[in-house]
């Protein structure tokens, strides 16, 4: 059986895809919006960091490199033009004296915090132009769907600064 990807248009199956795809491309402009304002004052790049240290707390500075797919000692010049900017801090690890953590300082945290914030008003904003009924249908499918497509692998999202 050919991948319903590839299914020739007009089919059921082809129609369905094309659906998903016009859901896929309006929550990426929802995720857009939401970031761009953000992007007035951080760089993708910073905004990507933002968002590792949001999700995950202080972090060693080799492993956040590795999760952005950087170059540690490129990474670090990077980093002293963040904790110049105020977003971020350098702090001793408690596990080992060698080690330093990289923390979101309460500037960076406004930034992911105001950017998540801007993308939950807009889909509550979607959501609230339909009826309980589209409402729990929609609900329901987007949980289905997230249920097949499993999780994304954190770094998949990164890439896009979620």
């Amino acid at each position: 059986m050919a991948p319903i990807a590839s299914q020739a248009e007009g089919s059921g199956v082809y129609d369905e895809v094309e659906a998903v795809l016009r859901a896929s491309r309006a929550l990426l402009g929802v995720v857009a919006r939401s970031v761009a304002e953000a992007l007035e004052s951080v760089t993708l790049p910073q905004f990507r960091v933002l968002v590792v240290l949001a999700s995950s707390g202080p972090v060693p500075i080799g492993i956040l490199a590795a999760k952005l797919g950087s170059v540690p000692s490129t990474f670090s010049r990077f980093l002293d033009r963040m904790q110049e900017a105020g977003l971020v801090t350098r702090q001793p690890s408690p596990d080992s004296r060698r080690e330093v953590l990289i923390a979101l300082q309460p500037r960076g945290a406004a930034i992911v915090e105001e950017a998540t914030e801007r993308r939950r008003l807009a889909i509550g904003e979607i959501l609230e132009g339909l009826d309980r009924t589209e409402r729990a249908a929609i609900v329901a499918a987007m949980d289905e769907f997230s249920a097949g497509a499993r999780a994304p692998a954190p770094e998949t999202l990164l890439i896009l600064g979620l």
